[in-house]
């Protein structure tokens, strides 16, 4: 299983890409976290702003969906796109972000 991890500038755009990604059954679940302050470094400058972070679950199977979806999706000209291996967990609920993301599973 995978966590991946995107900023959103606001709940509509949060919104609609988390319900982009259950449709297409890139992702089994998708954590819409409250609004957070970011301070990051772009075009040399140092930039604030208020983003909805995400969280998605997913599998390294299903993976080139959910970036693909994002990239599609995302306003922002370069995305935050971070994968995180999930190296533990309950087994059935592994199991149940497996089925989830399956394109074969009805």
């Amino acid at each position: 299983m995978l966590i991946v991890l995107t900023n959103l500038p606001d709940h509509a755009s949060a919104e609609r890409l988390a319900a982009a990604l259950i449709a297409d059954r890139a992702a089994a679940c998708v954590n819409i976290l409250a609004e957070c302050r970011s301070v990051y470094r772009w075009n040399g400058a140092v930039e604030q702003a208020n983003e909805v972070p995400l969280l998605i679950k997913t599998t390294p199977a299903a993976y080139p969906r959910v970036e693909q979806t994002i990239r599609e999706l995302h306003p922002y000209e370069l995305p935050e796109i971070v994968a995180v291996p999930v190296v533990a967990g309950l087994p059935a609920y592994l199991a149940w972000v497996a089925q989830e993301t399956n394109l074969t599973t009805p």
